[in-house]
């Protein structure tokens, strides 16, 4: 199992915690796409790249406020935030207590700041397939994987009415930042076919080689699937992923299965 690739991130930021790490670095030194290394990551350490380099910076801001005179503000500059401000509320929401009060309080600190990357038992073997483009009616939201809006947009996306035959559903997984708090990004709710009730924009999407993945159950439990990809397979599949989104194409749902353990998805990551 190859876990270089966690190992050189986490110690790239834990080096350079307190500054702005560029795209261009994270893929050097893990050779992955930064979609691929941000998921890698999520689901090998638990949290995103972007929570973890923010936790080493309340930390060791903590723990410039328990052993240092420093100013408040000199310390919230010294581990990377641009203001005092900025540095007061991420603190606060870390150690349920402000900067100002953890000094007063001189509260010591024990924290379990390295981090130990873990990898999935399972391992899943995908099909790889070709895919023509494909054009497709969409809408859009941006919002947290996995959060209850994109099953809001799902039950507006619905109710523009497509055909009953031959219309296939996808969600398009756009523009996942890399360096943040939270794993966000751009969903696009798609169809293959034009919708009865609006019209909707379009774009093409697919057009060359995948790895399909079969999720079996719910979309609730999808994470898991997504876990066993990218804190397993992935890491020592030994192939180049291409830059272009993530695709699930919804099989089976809840339109057309009245059983949940019945619904199906085909998760589609693009190689090179």
């Amino acid at each position: 199992m190859n876990l270089y690739c966690i190992y050189n991130v986490l110690n790239l930021i834990e080096n350079n915690y307190d500054r702005n790490i560029s795209i261009k670095e994270l893929e050097e030194v893990s050779n992955y796409s930064y979609r691929n290394i941000q998921r890698i990551f999520k689901y090998s350490c638990g949290e995103t790249i972007g929570a973890y380099q923010q936790r080493l910076k309340v930390e060791n801001a903590y723990k410039l406020i328990l052993y240092t005179k420093d100013t408040l503000t000199a310390i919230a500059l010294q581990v990377g935030f641009s203001n005092l401000a900025s540095f007061s509320k991420a603190f606060k929401l870390y150690f349920g207590a402000s900067p100002k009060e953890a000094r007063l309080n001189k509260e010591l600190l024990f924290v379990k700041t390295n981090l130990v990357p873990v990898v999935s038992e399972e391992r899943l073997k995908p099909e790889m397939i070709y895919i023509k483009p494909l054009k497709v009616y969409y809408e859009s939201t941006s919002t947290p994987y996995l959060n209850a809006d994109i099953e809001y947009l799902w039950e507006g996306f619905t109710k523009h009415i497509f055909p009953d035959y031959d219309c296939d559903y996808f969600g398009v997984i756009a523009d996942e930042p890399l360096i943040k708090e939270e794993l966000s990004c751009r969903y696009d709710a798609c169809a293959s076919q034009p919708a009865k009730m609006v019209k909707l924009p379009s774009k093409t999407i697919f057009g060359g080689k995948y790895a399909q993945f079969m999720h079996k159950g719910n979309y609730a439990t999808i994470d898991e699937t997504y876990r066993k990809i990218y804190a397993g397979w992935i890491l020592d599949s030994g192939l180049e992923f291409a830059h272009t989104p993530i695709i699930e194409k919804y099989i089976k749902h809840i339109d057309n299965t009245d059983q949940e353990d019945g619904q199906l998805t085909a998760i589609l990551l693009p190689i090179k």
